[in-house]
Protein backbone atom coordinates (compact mmCIF):
# COMPACT_ATOMS: atom_id res chain seq x y z
CA UNK A 1 0.00 0.00 0.00
CA UNK A 2 1.37 3.43 -1.01
CA UNK A 3 1.05 5.77 1.98
CA UNK A 4 1.75 9.50 1.85
CA UNK A 5 1.53 9.92 5.63
CA UNK A 6 1.61 7.61 8.63
CA UNK A 7 1.91 8.58 12.29
CA UNK A 8 2.91 6.25 15.09
CA UNK A 9 1.76 7.01 18.66
CA UNK A 10 2.20 10.72 17.92
CA UNK A 11 2.01 12.72 21.16
CA UNK A 12 2.44 16.37 22.12
CA UNK A 13 2.45 18.31 25.37
CA UNK A 14 2.23 22.05 25.96
CA UNK A 15 3.32 23.11 29.46
CA UNK A 16 2.82 19.58 30.81
CA UNK A 17 -0.69 19.42 29.30
CA UNK A 18 -1.15 16.46 26.97
CA UNK A 19 -2.85 17.77 23.83
CA UNK A 20 -2.17 14.75 21.57
CA UNK A 21 -2.30 11.24 22.93
CA UNK A 22 -0.71 8.50 20.78
CA UNK A 23 -2.31 9.38 17.47
CA UNK A 24 -2.00 6.73 14.75
CA UNK A 25 -3.28 7.84 11.36
CA UNK A 26 -2.68 6.69 7.78
CA UNK A 27 -3.29 8.53 4.51
CA UNK A 28 -2.99 6.69 1.21
CA UNK A 29 -1.84 8.36 -2.01
CA UNK A 30 -4.73 9.99 -3.86
CA UNK A 31 -7.03 10.15 -0.83
CA UNK A 32 -8.92 13.19 0.42
CA UNK A 33 -8.61 12.63 4.15
CA UNK A 34 -11.22 14.52 6.15
CA UNK A 35 -9.80 15.23 9.60
CA UNK A 36 -12.77 16.08 11.79
CA UNK A 37 -13.10 17.05 15.43
CA UNK A 38 -14.41 19.75 17.70
CA UNK A 39 -12.49 22.99 18.17
CA UNK A 40 -9.49 22.28 20.40
CA UNK A 41 -9.49 18.55 19.61
CA UNK A 42 -5.88 18.57 18.35
CA UNK A 43 -6.35 18.84 14.57
CA UNK A 44 -4.07 21.85 14.08
CA UNK A 45 -1.44 20.40 16.42
CA UNK A 46 -1.26 17.27 14.25
CA UNK A 47 -0.98 19.44 11.14
CA UNK A 48 1.81 21.54 12.65
CA UNK A 49 3.69 18.39 13.63
CA UNK A 50 3.33 16.85 10.16
CA UNK A 51 4.43 20.13 8.57
CA UNK A 52 7.54 20.25 10.77
CA UNK A 53 6.53 23.50 12.45
CA UNK A 54 6.78 21.93 15.92
CA UNK A 55 8.33 18.74 17.30
CA UNK A 56 6.53 15.87 19.02
CA UNK A 57 7.13 14.77 22.61
CA UNK A 58 6.55 11.17 21.62
CA UNK A 59 5.94 8.95 18.64
CA UNK A 60 7.00 9.51 15.06
CA UNK A 61 5.91 10.56 11.57
CA UNK A 62 6.52 8.90 8.22
CA UNK A 63 6.18 10.89 4.98
CA UNK A 64 6.29 9.12 1.64
CA UNK A 65 7.84 6.13 3.42
CA UNK A 66 10.60 8.15 5.13
CA UNK A 67 10.76 8.39 8.95
CA UNK A 68 11.16 11.79 10.59
CA UNK A 69 14.42 10.54 12.16
CA UNK A 70 15.93 10.25 8.67
CA UNK A 71 17.62 13.44 7.34
CA UNK A 72 15.85 12.75 4.04
CA UNK A 73 12.57 13.80 5.69
CA UNK A 74 13.43 17.38 4.64
CA UNK A 75 13.28 16.33 0.99
CA UNK A 76 9.91 14.64 1.58
CA UNK A 77 8.47 17.81 3.14
CA UNK A 78 9.32 19.62 -0.10
CA UNK A 79 6.62 17.44 -1.69
CA UNK A 80 4.07 19.01 0.65
CA UNK A 81 2.12 22.24 0.59
CA UNK A 82 0.19 23.55 3.58
CA UNK A 83 -2.16 26.33 4.63
CA UNK A 84 -2.11 26.17 8.43
CA UNK A 85 -4.77 28.11 10.40
CA UNK A 86 -4.95 31.28 8.25
CA UNK A 87 -3.19 31.92 4.90
CA UNK A 88 0.21 33.57 5.39
CA UNK A 89 -0.21 36.47 3.00
CA UNK A 90 0.95 40.09 3.08
CA UNK A 91 -2.17 42.24 3.18
CA UNK A 92 -0.38 45.30 1.76
CA UNK A 93 0.75 43.41 -1.36
CA UNK A 94 -1.05 42.27 -4.50
CA UNK A 95 -1.76 38.63 -5.27
CA UNK A 96 1.10 38.50 -7.77
CA UNK A 97 3.56 40.15 -5.37
CA UNK A 98 2.61 37.71 -2.63
CA UNK A 99 3.28 34.84 -5.00
CA UNK A 100 6.58 36.37 -6.16
CA UNK A 101 7.70 36.58 -2.53
CA UNK A 102 6.91 32.91 -1.96
CA UNK A 103 8.47 32.02 -5.32
CA UNK A 104 11.77 33.64 -4.27
CA UNK A 105 11.70 31.95 -0.84
CA UNK A 106 11.29 28.55 -2.49
CA UNK A 107 14.04 29.28 -5.01
CA UNK A 108 11.88 28.30 -7.98
CA UNK A 109 13.03 28.65 -11.58
CA UNK A 110 9.80 28.80 -13.59
CA UNK A 111 8.31 32.33 -13.52
CA UNK A 112 5.27 31.17 -15.49
CA UNK A 113 4.24 29.18 -12.41
CA UNK A 114 2.72 32.28 -10.81
CA UNK A 115 0.22 32.70 -13.62
CA UNK A 116 -0.45 28.96 -13.64
CA UNK A 117 -1.38 28.72 -9.96
CA UNK A 118 -3.59 31.81 -10.13
CA UNK A 119 -5.40 30.12 -13.02
CA UNK A 120 -5.73 26.89 -11.03
CA UNK A 121 -7.40 28.58 -8.06
CA UNK A 122 -9.66 30.80 -10.18
CA UNK A 123 -7.83 34.08 -9.57
CA UNK A 124 -6.36 34.64 -13.05
CA UNK A 125 -8.14 38.01 -13.23
CA UNK A 126 -5.71 39.28 -10.57
CA UNK A 127 -2.60 38.85 -12.73
CA UNK A 128 -2.54 42.56 -13.68
CA UNK A 129 -4.65 43.84 -10.78
CA UNK A 130 -3.14 46.28 -8.27
CA UNK A 131 -5.66 45.51 -5.55
CA UNK A 132 -3.97 44.71 -2.25
CA UNK A 133 -4.76 41.43 -0.49
CA UNK A 134 -6.14 43.37 2.48
CA UNK A 135 -9.09 44.30 0.24
CA UNK A 136 -9.78 40.70 -0.82
CA UNK A 137 -12.77 38.74 0.40
CA UNK A 138 -12.06 35.88 2.80
CA UNK A 139 -12.64 33.39 0.00
CA UNK A 140 -10.13 35.16 -2.24
CA UNK A 141 -7.55 35.11 0.55
CA UNK A 142 -8.12 31.39 1.08
CA UNK A 143 -7.63 30.71 -2.62
CA UNK A 144 -4.51 32.90 -2.71
CA UNK A 145 -3.12 30.94 0.26
CA UNK A 146 -3.76 27.71 -1.63
CA UNK A 147 -2.11 29.19 -4.75
CA UNK A 148 1.00 29.91 -2.68
CA UNK A 149 0.99 26.32 -1.42
CA UNK A 150 0.68 25.07 -5.03
CA UNK A 151 3.75 26.92 -6.30
CA UNK A 152 6.06 24.00 -5.56
CA UNK A 153 3.77 21.44 -7.30
CA UNK A 154 3.08 19.48 -4.09
CA UNK A 155 1.94 15.88 -4.15
CA UNK A 156 0.34 16.29 -0.72
CA UNK A 157 -1.66 19.37 0.29
CA UNK A 158 -2.71 20.13 3.87
CA UNK A 159 -5.58 22.56 4.44
CA UNK A 160 -6.48 23.57 7.99
CA UNK A 161 -10.18 24.54 8.23
CA UNK A 162 -10.26 25.90 4.63
CA UNK A 163 -14.04 26.55 4.72
CA UNK A 164 -14.01 28.35 8.08
CA UNK A 165 -15.83 31.70 7.89
CA UNK A 166 -16.61 31.47 4.18
CA UNK A 167 -20.00 32.32 2.70
CA UNK A 168 -21.83 29.57 0.77
CA UNK A 169 -20.34 30.65 -2.55
CA UNK A 170 -16.82 30.60 -1.14
CA UNK A 171 -17.36 27.14 0.35
CA UNK A 172 -18.50 25.78 -3.02
CA UNK A 173 -15.48 27.34 -4.77
CA UNK A 174 -12.97 25.80 -2.35
CA UNK A 175 -14.75 22.44 -2.50
CA UNK A 176 -14.66 22.39 -6.31
CA UNK A 177 -10.98 23.38 -6.30
CA UNK A 178 -10.11 20.48 -3.97
CA UNK A 179 -12.00 17.99 -6.13
CA UNK A 180 -10.41 19.36 -9.32
CA UNK A 181 -6.84 19.08 -7.98
CA UNK A 182 -7.51 15.58 -6.67
CA UNK A 183 -9.10 14.44 -9.93
CA UNK A 184 -6.70 16.06 -12.39
CA UNK A 185 -3.40 15.75 -10.48
CA UNK A 186 -4.14 12.83 -8.15
CA UNK A 187 -3.19 15.22 -5.35
CA UNK A 188 -3.52 13.81 -1.83
CA UNK A 189 -5.27 16.00 0.74
CA UNK A 190 -5.44 16.27 4.51
CA UNK A 191 -8.33 18.65 5.27
CA UNK A 192 -9.30 19.52 8.82
CA UNK A 193 -12.76 20.72 9.80
CA UNK A 194 -15.20 20.64 12.69
CA UNK A 195 -18.09 20.20 10.23
CA UNK A 196 -18.50 16.58 9.12
CA UNK A 197 -21.36 17.37 6.75
CA UNK A 198 -19.13 19.70 4.72
CA UNK A 199 -16.27 17.21 4.61
CA UNK A 200 -18.69 14.53 3.46
CA UNK A 201 -18.96 16.30 0.09
CA UNK A 202 -15.26 15.80 -0.70
CA UNK A 203 -13.64 13.25 1.61
CA UNK A 204 -12.84 9.66 0.65
CA UNK A 205 -11.63 8.78 4.16
CA UNK A 206 -12.25 10.28 7.59
CA UNK A 207 -10.23 10.52 10.77
CA UNK A 208 -12.27 11.52 13.82
CA UNK A 209 -10.32 13.10 16.67
CA UNK A 210 -11.48 14.22 20.10
CA UNK A 211 -9.56 15.45 23.13
CA UNK A 212 -6.25 14.67 21.47
CA UNK A 213 -7.11 11.04 20.65
CA UNK A 214 -7.87 9.64 17.20
CA UNK A 215 -11.17 7.88 17.84
CA UNK A 216 -11.78 6.30 14.46
CA UNK A 217 -10.68 6.13 10.84
CA UNK A 218 -13.44 5.21 8.41
CA UNK A 219 -13.76 5.17 4.62
CA UNK A 220 -16.52 7.12 2.88
CA UNK A 221 -18.21 3.85 1.89
CA UNK A 222 -18.08 2.59 5.48
CA UNK A 223 -19.52 5.86 6.73
CA UNK A 224 -22.31 5.64 4.16
CA UNK A 225 -23.10 2.18 5.44
CA UNK A 226 -23.21 3.45 9.03
CA UNK A 227 -25.73 6.06 7.88
CA UNK A 228 -28.07 3.62 6.15
CA UNK A 229 -31.56 3.05 7.41
CA UNK A 230 -31.40 0.92 10.54
CA UNK A 231 -33.41 -0.64 13.33
CA UNK A 232 -32.21 -0.22 16.91
CA UNK A 233 -33.39 -2.80 19.46
CA UNK A 234 -32.95 -3.45 23.16
CA UNK A 235 -34.12 -6.61 24.89
CA UNK A 236 -34.13 -8.25 28.30
CA UNK A 237 -31.08 -10.21 27.12
CA UNK A 238 -29.08 -8.10 24.65
CA UNK A 239 -26.31 -10.71 24.29
CA UNK A 240 -28.88 -13.27 23.17
CA UNK A 241 -30.54 -10.66 20.93
CA UNK A 242 -27.23 -10.01 19.18
CA UNK A 243 -26.59 -13.73 18.66
CA UNK A 244 -29.93 -14.49 17.03
CA UNK A 245 -29.94 -11.39 14.81
CA UNK A 246 -26.33 -12.02 13.75
CA UNK A 247 -27.24 -15.58 12.77
CA UNK A 248 -30.15 -14.32 10.67
CA UNK A 249 -28.86 -11.04 9.18
CA UNK A 250 -25.06 -11.48 9.30
CA UNK A 251 -22.81 -8.44 8.92
CA UNK A 252 -25.81 -6.09 8.93
CA UNK A 253 -25.92 -6.51 12.72
CA UNK A 254 -23.74 -4.38 15.03
CA UNK A 255 -23.58 -3.81 18.78
CA UNK A 256 -24.68 -0.23 19.49
CA UNK A 257 -24.28 0.90 23.10
CA UNK A 258 -26.35 -1.39 25.30
CA UNK A 259 -28.48 -2.53 22.36
CA UNK A 260 -28.18 -3.87 18.83
CA UNK A 261 -28.57 -2.09 15.48
CA UNK A 262 -29.52 -3.84 12.23
CA UNK A 263 -28.56 -1.90 9.08
CA UNK A 264 -30.06 -1.92 5.59
CA UNK A 265 -33.45 -1.64 3.93
CA UNK A 266 -34.74 -4.76 5.66
CA UNK A 267 -38.31 -5.81 6.34
CA UNK A 268 -39.01 -4.47 9.83
CA UNK A 269 -41.56 -7.20 10.50
CA UNK A 270 -38.95 -9.85 9.69
CA UNK A 271 -36.44 -8.27 12.07
CA UNK A 272 -39.01 -8.00 14.87
CA UNK A 273 -40.29 -11.56 14.36
CA UNK A 274 -36.75 -12.95 14.59
CA UNK A 275 -36.04 -10.94 17.73
CA UNK A 276 -39.31 -11.66 19.53
CA UNK A 277 -39.05 -15.40 19.00
CA UNK A 278 -36.01 -15.40 21.25
CA UNK A 279 -36.14 -12.29 23.48
CA UNK A 280 -38.48 -9.85 25.15
CA UNK A 281 -38.04 -6.51 23.38
CA UNK A 282 -37.83 -3.34 25.46
CA UNK A 283 -37.01 -0.70 22.82
CA UNK A 284 -37.42 -0.52 19.02
CA UNK A 285 -36.37 2.51 16.95
CA UNK A 286 -36.66 2.37 13.15
CA UNK A 287 -34.74 5.38 11.80
CA UNK A 288 -32.14 6.69 9.38
CA UNK A 289 -28.86 7.44 11.10
CA UNK A 290 -27.57 10.66 9.51
CA UNK A 291 -23.96 11.82 9.26
CA UNK A 292 -24.38 14.37 12.04
CA UNK A 293 -26.06 11.81 14.30
CA UNK A 294 -23.25 9.36 13.59
CA UNK A 295 -20.61 11.93 14.54
CA UNK A 296 -22.47 13.04 17.66
CA UNK A 297 -22.96 9.44 18.78
CA UNK A 298 -19.20 8.86 18.58
CA UNK A 299 -18.43 12.11 20.37
CA UNK A 300 -21.02 11.31 23.04
CA UNK A 301 -19.44 7.92 23.59
CA UNK A 302 -16.02 9.51 24.00
CA UNK A 303 -17.23 12.09 26.49
CA UNK A 304 -19.11 9.52 28.54
CA UNK A 305 -16.17 7.09 28.60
Amino acid sequence: MDYVLKTFDLSKKFKNRLVLDRVNMSIKRGEIYGFVGENGSGKTTVIRLVSGLINPNGGSIELFGVKDTDPKILDQRKKMGAVVETPSIYLNMTAVDNLKMQYDILGLKNPDKITEVLEEVGLSYLVNDNKQAGNFSLGMRQRLGIAMALLSDPEFLILDEPMNGLDPTGIVEIRELILKLNREKNMTFLISSHILTELSLVATTYGIISRGRLIKEVSASELQRECERSVYLQADDNARLYEVLLARFGDNVKVDGVGVRVYGNLDLNEVLACAMQNCKLITVDNSRFGIEEYYLSIMGGVRNA
